[in-house]
């Protein structure tokens, strides 16, 4: 995964956390099959269950690679053994996103889940997944710049003001450079 889709999937748990948090629940005995449809749009929209798409093909892969070294011989049986195994739990992705479906529908009425399939299919919501992780990028960088330029004018108006106050002993250097000493 490139570092665009990790940002990508950090943006949309970090709004799905956020909405359980603000949004109170629904019990599973409440939710209906609008409802799972919303979700399911929803999801779609958000495009939130690509990220599981490398799970099973990693585990095969995974699972080739440690058998291969045990059976360095068998590696052409090995591979294919384990990718018709690997095929046949390919029908199980739906049970995970039924599990997901499930998850936005407790946390999200049917009304907010058509609002956001909405956004995240019009070009802003497409334009927000594709340039969110961009954007986060560039608020961490400003945040930095920012924290750092606070770090240095705390430590030097500190220093300022402690040196008034403190007179027999100065301010070691390097106190003052990083305002944490070394």
């Amino acid at each position: 995964m490139d570092k665009n889709n990790s940002l990508r999937c950090v943006i949309i748990q970090l709004l799905f956390i956020f909405g359980i948090m603000f949004v109170p629940s629904v019990s599973a005995a409440e939710i209906t099959e609008e409802h799972l449809k919303a979700a399911h749009k929803a999801i779609k929209a958000l495009n939130v269950t690509a990220q599981f798409n490398v799970i099973l093909p990693n585990m095969a892969e995974k699972l080739k690679s440690n058998l291969i070294q045990v059976y360095p011989n068998y590696s052409d049986s090995i591979a294919a053994v384990v990718n018709d195994q690997a095929l046949k739990l390919v029908v199980r992705r739906v049970d995970l996103e039924k599990e997901i479906e499930n998850i936005y529908a407790k946390n999200f009425t049917i009304s907010e889940l058509n609002v956001i399939s909405e956004f995240y299919s019009s070009e802003a919501g497409k334009k927000l997944l594709a340039n969110g992780p961009t954007i986060i990028t560039d608020m961490m960088k400003s945040a930095d710049v920012w924290a750092a330029s606070l770090s240095k004018d705390i430590s030097k108006n500190t220093d300022e003001a402690l040196a008034k106050i403190i007179k027999d002993k100065p301010i070691p250097e390097d106190v003052k450079k990083t305002g944490i000493k070394k």
